[in-house]
């Protein structure tokens, strides 16, 4: 798939967001079936894995998963990977009915993405704090191998405490890697706590570009903001770009929206009914 020449056509934002909604109901039953996963943390980044994926973003062939001249999509903030899951299916990396087995003994679909295990998956990830430096690494391959690809790395907003993180902005920085994308889904919790109990949110800006990168703000949930500023990152040339996306934990699910205490918990198989309405 190549990137698109401009803003999205009504008629593919009404199919985004109609499949935003079917991949929200995906990730719920299979984290229901499987009694346990992060469905709270996968909701947050929905918009933004269907405007990469769906919306002419990312360079992809699910028939060719190792094609050397793909775009690379690193979910750093691993434990959202029902969500990765989902949309890989939805890409045609592997067959839906896969998705029903998510962290069964002997499962492809780990709790945490496994690279070695399912196509579509570009780093295994979990601990966080090392997608972007992943990212880097694959950004600046490309430079050395001469291929033009582009590197994208979905980062937490609670991971971005980390250190190492802002080591590989550092780096990324100084060496102008162009085809380096930060997205930060900025949920404003993570697992015991809101984020501003650590640290200052509204500094993000203000840091990413001190360390030297473009800096752009959405709302993440606006499928055509979100995909205007992967678009325009994408393009950029002066340097690695970072989208601050403002998403809500638990989005589309009143009772999951905002509560941190539902991290890491599945939806118990009495309310999922409930759950899904709200997706209808």
């Amino acid at each position: 798939m190549t990137a698109l020449d401009g803003r999205l056509k009504s008629e593919d934002l009404v199919r985004l967001e109609a499949l935003a909604r079917q991949l929200r109901r995906e990730v719920l039953i299979m984290t229901t079936e499987a009694g346990s996963g992060h469905p709270t943390s996968s909701f947050s980044a929905v918009e933004i894995l269907v405007a990469l994926y769906f919306g002419g973003i990312l360079r992809y062939d699910p028939g060719q998963p190792r094609w050397p001249d793909r775009d690379r999509f690193i979910l750093s903030k691993g434990h959202a990977a029902p969500i990765l899951y989902a949309v890989l299916a939805e890409a045609g990396f592997f067959p839906k009915d896969l998705l029903r087995t998510l962290r069964r003994l002997g499962s492809p679909l780990e709790g945490h993405p496994n690279m070695r295990r399912l196509p579509g998956v570009e780093a295994s990830t979990g601990s966080l704090g090392q997608g972007l430096s992943l990212g880097l690494g694959h950004a600046v391959a490309a430079r050395l191998d001469g291929r033009d690809y582009h590197v994208f790395v979905l980062l937490g907003d609670g991971e971005i405490e980390e250190g190492q993180i802002w080591e590989a902005a550092m780096v990324a920085a100084q060496w102008r890697v162009h085809n380096l994308v930060a997205i930060v889904d900025h949920n404003g919790y993570q697992q015991t706590a809101p984020v501003s109990a650590i640290t200052d949110p509204r500094g993000y800006v203000e840091k990413w570009r001190a360390f030297g990168w473009h800096v752009s703000e959405v709302d993440g949930h606006d499928l055509a903001a979100v995909h205007e500023a992967l678009r325009f990152a994408k393009v950029y040339r002066d340097g690695p770009a970072c989208i601050i996306a403002h998403t809500v934990k638990g989005k589309g699910v009143s009772f999951l929206e905002r509560d941190f205490t539902w991290h890491g918990r599945a939806v118990p198989r009495d309310r999922l009914e409930r759950a899904l309405e709200e997706l209808a």
